[in-house]
């Protein structure tokens, strides 16, 4: 079963696109679009990216300062180790830091 499309239809999506021609940063009224996005990805996006990185860096160095580990509780559903890892020991994770990560008996200082 085809649904006939109304000639109408054709002339109104015709005149539609028919309407703008060239890409829609340079057509028309609105041409130097292009160089406006550029300047302000320039001279304020990635200034604006900078002055985050360096207030994470701020931060993070803040934090670091102040860090202290907690005590170690040994719960039993924590740290279960069904089979050995396969690298090194089998007992230390593949991103083990012994200063953070816990065993399963303790820390290791």
């Amino acid at each position: 079963m085809s649904a006939k499309i109304p000639k109408s239809f054709w002339t109104l999506v015709r005149s539609y696109s028919a309407s703008v021609h060239g890409p829609s940063a340079t057509a028309g009224e609105h041409s130097g679009g292009t160089r406006m996005w550029k300047m302000l990805s320039f001279l304020v996006a990635l200034p604006g990216v900078g002055v985050c990185f360096i207030n994470a860096q701020l931060k993070e160095k803040e934090e670091h300062e102040h860090f202290h580990r907690p005590e170690f509780k040994p719960y039993e559903h924590l740290r279960l180790r069904t089979k050995k890892f396969p690298w090194g020991d089998g007992n230390h994770s593949l991103f083990h830091n012994p200063k953070v990560n816990a065993l399963p008996d303790g820390y290791e200082d």
